[in-house]
């Protein structure tokens, strides 16, 4: 098929792969670089990246919605565009110009966790289970008719980051699946419930801060979720504090109570049982074990952590 890939971040990469194998793709559509780490200097997406190792043509639009872009992708007559995680809305003028249509592959098992976060929030909220779906975009967020579907059970320490990994090679495996029945006419499609429905959000910073007045399964849920953007994070003082590997422990009291180092980690009262962090980072500093912070930084026994500045 004559392909055009829209995708931005790793997650979009074993997709991208998949199809360059098996079809023509004429060009792949990319975030623009951003400006990235202490040096602010411009990154490329990971999809640019791959697309150029792979010698294929990229756009990275800063606008999608003055008709210039969908003018340059109709020249090159595609069948079908894939989107995957490409991070922007398509406008209905992009949408109207492959003769297959457009096809998208979402992290979420539709209509549950529609929008741009659906792996963090899966695991945030405590899912036990999630998936993929190849749905043909329409103009709603994540409304379409679904292709193609599979489950993936969430483990009780999956991070978003370990969960993703799996979601995006079993996203690239449905996609290759999915595409000859496009081309061919037999996909069936199913309407999505709208009853059923649930949202998604883009991740903020401030989604990393852990409510330690929550149970400890919500507290540990909600740490993995964000893990490894924005970060689980906790306030020392006035000092933010990221923190990582957040198990489930037995012990009480106030909630954001030190109560010392546990073979997990620094235990820490919740507003039901306890949690352990396992490793430790201060602003500015490397990431540590527990027990390593705590031995150049000591935190008695006591020190109330907060959830918030």
């Amino acid at each position: 098929m004559r392909v055009i890939f829209f995708g931005s971040p790793a997650f979009a990469l074993p997709s991208l792969q998949a199809v360059a194998r098996e079809h023509q793709v004429l060009a792949v559509v990319s975030q623009p670089d951003r400006p990235a780490g202490r040096g602010k200097r411009l990154q490329p997406p990971p999809v640019k990246e791959l697309a150029m190792r792979l010698g294929l043509p990229v756009e990275q639009p800063t606008k999608l919605r003055d008709g210039e872009l969908a003018k340059v992708l109709a020249a090159l007559q595609p069948e079908v565009f894939v989107v995957v995680a490409y991070g922007r809305i398509l406008p209905p003028d992009l949408l109207a110009v492959p003769k297959l249509g457009a096809w998208n592959v979402h992290a979420s098992l539709l209509p549950r966790y529609r929008g741009a976060a659906p792996i963090q929030w899966a695991v945030i909220r405590g899912e036990s289970k999630t998936g993929v779906c190849v749905m043909r975009m329409e103009e709603g967020l994540d409304t379409g008719p679904v292709a193609a579907s599979r489950e993936e059970p969430i483990c009780d320490d999956d991070t978003a980051g370990m969960l993703a990994e799996r979601l995006a090679s079993l996203g690239s495996a449905l996609l290759v699946e999915t595409l000859p029945r496009i081309a061919d006419g037999s996909v069936t499609l199913r309407a999505q419930d709208e009853a059923g429905a649930t949202l998604a959000p883009l991740m903020k910073k401030e989604d990393g801060y852990l409510d330690l007045g929550a149970p400890a399964l919500v507290v540990s849920a909600h740490a993995r979720g964000v893990d490894p953007w924005p970060g689980a994070i906790v306030f020392l003082v006035d000092e933010p504090m990221k923190v990582f590997g957040v198990r489930v422990i037995a012990g009480q009291g106030a909630p954001g109570e030190v109560q010392g180092l546990v073979p997990q980690g620094l235990a820490v009262a919740c507003g039901e049982a306890a949690v352990a962090f396992a490793e430790l980072q201060m602003p500015g500093r490397k990431r540590l074990p527990a027990a390593a912070l705590l031995a150049g930084h000591p935190i008695p026994v006591g020190t109330r952590l907060r959830s918030a500045p």
